[in-house]
């Protein structure tokens, strides 16, 4: 077993010093700033489709020993696990960290989650002073690996994933490491964008680095890391009040992945939240044992899924995703389990572990506190990649995650076509992938009557419909919520499940599992539906207005209306109509 999660205490350089409210908020919001521009220099310079417009990256600032003080708005699933790589970093290389020093890793087993997200630091001096440090990890679009993109589910080792990094200099003392850099340009399919997206991280973190000296230079050293301590206690405060709020018990939830690609059948994840006064513990014994393929989480990773689905449940919109978090909350994780494998074990496709675990944090936490609790989305974004090449010889990589969207909330309904939960991507415009690809998009629409029946209806499946161009490529998927679709919640139903279709309406139409890697041909269709989101509440309770607003909006269909819904008006605006009453 690894539990962890702890209180920690002020650092000595910043005992006696006084930091007032003021002071704290002015820093803070500061350090929040800083994160946030260093994530736009990401968007302006990054070159790949994942990075620029998926959004797959994530920026961050620590103090000196390495704890997270300020996010940007990115993705809480790596800003959870940055930690981990920065403490490797800083136990690794102690006493031998020199200005201008740039460390980047992407080792699952050196504080990395998969390999195609690099993590990128670097410390801030001050008068010869480690005074904090500057992050930034971004999901690159290919590292190597046996499958373009680097994303394969059915990959059994690592070592079939692609370039393993594990934590060495780019810059030493400002200089650059040739040699690491002509490794990685080496062992990847898209060498300049690759490389243009390690300078987009670069470019980040030096802004992060002019920033937070511009911050010691306003207002001290002293004060600085003063502050530090003080946001940190600060958001450990409101967080152990709103643990205390909580009523005492042990809540458990089981919820699963239909299986690993290779004919597992069901992977359950099993949570048992315990609340106990200002503390909260996450235990996930039982669930499933570690898998043959890439669908292998790391503990950060769980960690990461864990404080994400925390914060969705509390109402309290001033917490911070900082180490303050992380002290109140400890997690346990089995050893050799999908969420704490053992090497070489593959984990190129964690992420939807993570978002299976945040599904099943969410079901415990219901237990205990339903009225903040929302049904599940759709499982967590869908990754299609394609890999091809050109007469030439060169390489292109299409990379799309499709977010489908939330499960139904208890007052309102799910929100269509949106990131899930624990990340914050985008899906790319129709536009942007025919200008860029060889692949045409014959629709991308929302599918009326997927969203799961309840009160409050969860996020309609989206059809993505991608036509393929070229002569010959690797179509790779990730999806899931087929076997076993998103949760409802309070009476409410379950969303439509996920389809993979390879030529619908062909003779040769075919149906596709929801995880696997094949080739595919000029002209051939792959009709992906995302799963729709669960249901709250019971459906005959919904409103008559909201059905009526389904119906206007193509949502869902009047036979679903009627017979889901016991709808037999027209509008709400008929006397004549009959259905479901309002709500109180």
């Amino acid at each position: 077993m690894v539990t962890v999660g702890e209180r920690s205490g002020a650092t000595e350089a910043s005992a006696g010093v006084e930091v007032d409210p003021i002071t704290r908020e002015v820093i803070s919001n500061g350090l929040t700033s800083l994160a946030n521009e260093m994530a736009v220099v990401v968007v302006r310079t990054a070159h790949s489709q994942v990075v620029r417009d998926s959004l797959d990256f994530s920026t961050a600032v620590f103090d000196p020993r390495g704890r997270v003080v300020a996010q940007g708005l990115a993705i809480p699933l790596h800003l959870g696990a940055m930690p981990d790589a920065l403490s490797r970093i800083m136990d690794r290389h102690a006493g031998s960290i020199a200005d201008g020093d740039v460390f980047v890793l992407n080792d699952p087993d050196e504080g990395g989650m998969h390999l195609p997200d690099i993590f990128m630091f670097k410390a801030v001096f001050v008068e010869g002073e480690i005074l904090g440090w500057v992050g930034c990890i971004a999901h690159h679009a290919d590292m190597g690996g046996r499958v373009a993109g680097s994303n394969a589910v059915d990959s059994r080792e690592i070592y079939a994933e692609g370039l393993q990094i594990p934590i060495l200099k780019l810059y030493e003392a400002g200089v650059e490491n040739e040699t690491l850099s002509s490794i990685i340009a080496k062992n990847v399919r898209l060498p300049a964008i690759v490389m243009g997206d390690i300078r987009a991280q670069l470019s980040s973190i030096n802004v992060g680095e002019r920033g937070l000296r511009k911050l010691v230079a306003e207002h001290g050293r002293d004060v600085l890391l003063a502050t530090f301590d003080d946001i940190l206690d600060y958001t450990e405060g409101i967080v152990r009040e709103e643990i205390a709020r909580l009523p005492d018990g042990t809540y458990s939830f089981d919820d699963y992945i239909d299986d690993d690609g290779f004919g597992s059948g069901p992977i359950r994840v099993s949570a048992t939240v315990g609340i106990d006064g200002d503390s909260l513990h996450v235990d996930f014994e039982g669930t499933g044992g570690q898998v043959l393929s890439a669908l292998n989480a790391t503990t950060s990773f769980t960690r990461a899924s864990v404080y994400a689905a925390f914060l969705c449940v509390t109402p309290k919109t001033e917490i911070l995703n900082n180490d303050g978090l992380y002290r109140a909350i400890t997690v346990t994780v089995p050893e050799g389990s999908i969420l704490n494998p053992r090497r070489p074990a593959p984990r190129a496709a964690r992420g939807l572990t993570g978002f299976r675990v945040i599904d099943a944090v969410i079901g415990a936490l219901h237990k205990a506190v339903p009225e903040r609790c929302f049904a599940a989305g759709e499982g967590g974004p869908t990754m299609i990649s394609i890999g091809t090449v050109d007469p030439d010889g060169v390489s292109h990589v299409f990379v799309d995650f499709v977010c489908g969207g939330w499960g139904g909330r208890q007052t309102q309904d799910g929100v269509d076509a949106i990131s899930p939960i624990g990340a914050n991507l985008a899906n790319v415009p129709v536009e942007q992938i025919e200008r860029d690809y060889e692949i045409m998009v014959d629709e991308y629409s929302f599918l009326p009557d997927t969203g799961g029946p309840g009160a409050s209806r969860g996020c309609l499946s989206i059809a993505r419909q991608l036509r393929f161009l070229g002569d010959w490529g690797v179509l790779s998927i990730r999806s899931d919520r087929r076997d076993h679709p998103p949760y409802g919640l309070d009476g409410g139903l379950s969303g439509h499940p996920s389809w993979n279709i390879l030529n619908p309406g062909r003779p040769d139409e075919t149906l596709l599992p929801t995880k696997f890697t094949r080739d595919i041909k000029h002209g051939d269709v792959l009709r992906h539906v995302t799963a729709g989101g669960g249901g709250v509440g019971i459906p005959a309770e919904r409103s008559a207005d909201l059905i009526a607003r389904d119906l206007e909006e193509g949502k869902i269909t009047e036979e679903h209306a009627h017979t889901v819904y016991g709808f037999t008006g027209t509008s709400p605006e008929d006397p004549s109509s009959t259905g479901p009453r309002e709500h109180a």
